[in-house]
């Protein structure tokens, strides 16, 4: 369960740490936040904060929110506390394999639309009905990793001490109606849909980041504001003395600030999102008969350069599992350790009839390894061997349940970037199984650790790759879409697309492509559409590799 967000609208604010002690190498900060009524009787601002604990404080951060809701309406400090509670709690529910972005859009969209849908059965949706019903700002801040992520809709403020000024990171929303009078141009809860400013900075120990409701900053001078934080013994009190300060300078609206400053920064290691497991010793390599940490090893699968694989017996419930574990050459490589764990990672938050399962979690381990479902059956690669000319349907069974287990990836944001034959499995109800998450590229991975995609070099082989892949451009699901549009053409022809040799002929000739081979020219049972199907997926997305 998450742990309960902190989110106040009442007298003097509140500050917010986590459970644990700072650590060094992880985020930790300092927060302080005050809100008032001011000068009207009700105070419809709202605002909260949430600090994770664990492997949650790496994969979705610190995040804090803001809400004014407007004046005209008696619903106003309702959808204020709505937006706030629900961004804190859902945000931090989110995958975290998501990234930022989009974890906090979905959210801020959801509570939108629902916002939007009590206004419209309530009636309250027309020009003269609307401004009586839930309808509020919202300005959000996340901190992970090393970046700030802004999310921002009304004419609350998110802003930066940037020297002796502050920096706006945020522009209000706000339409001339005439005759002086200034409305919001954009609020949750006014349409249906809401379109959400967004953009991240890159954070350094000792920024100051200010959220602000428009009854601080519009009164209050930015100058004053930084004297008041320098001067104050602790941000909390920093923000009651702004609050306070507006009132006094003539503010007659409601007055919420939160201060946040970045006190220590973690690595931007992988290690963050797997919770510090890293004092845990590499697993060794295995023999057959050997008990390990509650599996009896039956056999060797698999043995590389980067790992060992063995089918074992989970001594818990006689279970097939597979292990793997790392090989001699890496079990001093920190990042090689930390991938091996992602991979587990991975499969911990994909459930799919076409994507390997991780095996059951048996409690704490004693040294790092993963584990899997163990499939029955063989490679793709294999049954190709064994199925020289397959009849049209099956190719098209085997092509779908391979893009049905890549769509799966691909809506929790996470691209393959090995994806061939040899990592595809077959069982023997004809199921499909695509494994090894090795290379797998996490869009919310990303953000902590932007360096372990580049580090985890593409480890397929490139006659699978997309182009763009091995002339050093990032890879995205159309990527995936090019290998598998290769695998199905290996099915229908036996042969690859572009041959063998295409990245040396690709890097001879400029990035230029040679011509795509219709499988229907190999294979005359191909229909049309299957070709052109095929060929779509094989053309190079990026423009600087193009056919001649």
């Amino acid at each position: 369960m998450p742990p309960e967000a902190d989110t106040n609208h009442s007298e003097g604010g509140a500050v917010v740490q986590s459970a644990a002690a700072p650590q060094p190498a992880r985020l930790a900060i300092s927060l302080g936040q005050y809100s008032t009524a001011g000068a009207k009787e009700e105070n419809q601002d709202f605002h909260g904060s949430l600090v994770p604990e664990g492997a949650d404080l790496a994969a979705k951060g610190i995040s804090l929110a803001i809400a004014d809701g407007i004046s005209t309406s008696a619903l106003g400090a309702a959808a204020a506390e709505t937006a706030v509670k629900s961004f804190l709690t859902d945000y931090l529910c989110t995958s975290p394999a998501w990234s930022v972005q989009r974890a906090a859009q979905s959210v801020i969209g959801a509570t939108n639309g629902w916002m939007h849908a009590q206004n419209a059965a309530a009636g309250r949706i027309s020009d003269e009905t609307r401004e009586a019903g839930l309808i509020c700002t919202l300005s959000a801040l996340v901190l992970k990793s090393r970046s700030a992520h802004i999310f921002h809709v009304g004419d609350s403020r998110v802003a930066r001490v940037n020297g002796n000024s502050i920096e706006p990171l945020t522009e209000p929303h706000r339409v001339a109606m005439g005759g002086g009078k200034i409305a919001l141009a954009r609020a949750l809860g006014m349409n249906r849909d809401v379109k959400i400013d967004y953009r991240t900075v890159p954070v350094e120990v000792g920024d100051v980041f200010i959220l602000s409701t428009d009854g601080v900053h519009e009164e209050l001078p930015d100058a004053a504001m930084i004297n008041l934080i320098r001067q104050a013994i602790t941000l909390d009190t920093a923000a009651q003395a702004i609050c306070a300060a507006a009132q006094g300078a003539g503010s007659n609206d409601n007055l919420t600030v939160q201060l946040v400053r970045i006190e220590s920064l973690p690595d931007g290691e992988l290690e963050e999102l797997l919770d510090r497991q890293d004092h845990l010793s590499p697993a060794p390599i295995l023999t057959a008969g050997e008990v390990f940490e509650g599996y009896t090893v039956l056999r060797r699968l698999h043995a590389s350069a980067r790992s060992h694989v063995y089918l074992a017996r989970d001594e818990f419930d006689d279970g097939a599992v597979v292990l793997k574990v790392p090989s001699t050459e890496h079990a001093q490589d920190a990042r090689q350790l930390a991938a091996l764990q992602l991979e587990e990672w991975v499969m911990r938050r994909l459930t799919h009839q076409n994507l390997l399962r991780a095996a059951p979690a048996r409690g704490p381990r004693r040294h790092l390894y993963s584990t899997a479902e163990f499939v029955d059956g063989q490679s793709l690669i294999e049954w190709i061997a064994d199925h020289p000319q397959p009849d049209l349907a099956k190719v098209r069974d085997i092509t779908r349940q391979i893009a049905s287990g890549l769509l799966a990836m691909h809506r929790r944001e996470m691209i393959h970037r090995d994806l061939r034959p040899h990592n595809v499995l077959i069982d023997n109800h004809s199921t499909i199984k695509i494994i090894d998450f090795g290379s797998v590229a996490v869009a919310g991975v990303r953000e902590i650790a932007p360096a372990a995609e580049e580090d985890a070099a593409y480890a397929g082989t490139l006659q699978y790759s997309a182009p763009e892949l091995y002339r050093g451009m990032p890879a995205t699901a159309q990527s995936d879409l090019y290998s598998l549009g290769t695998i199905a053409y290996q099915l229908l022809t036996g042969a690859l697309p572009y041959g063998s040799k295409l990245p040396s002929i690709v890097a001879q000739s400029n990035g230029r492509m040679p011509r795509y081979i219709p499988a229907s020219s190999l294979n005359p049972d191909v229909p049309e559409w299957m070709d052109a199907a095929i060929a779509k997926a094989v053309i190079p997305i990026h423009a600087s590799v193009m056919k001649n």
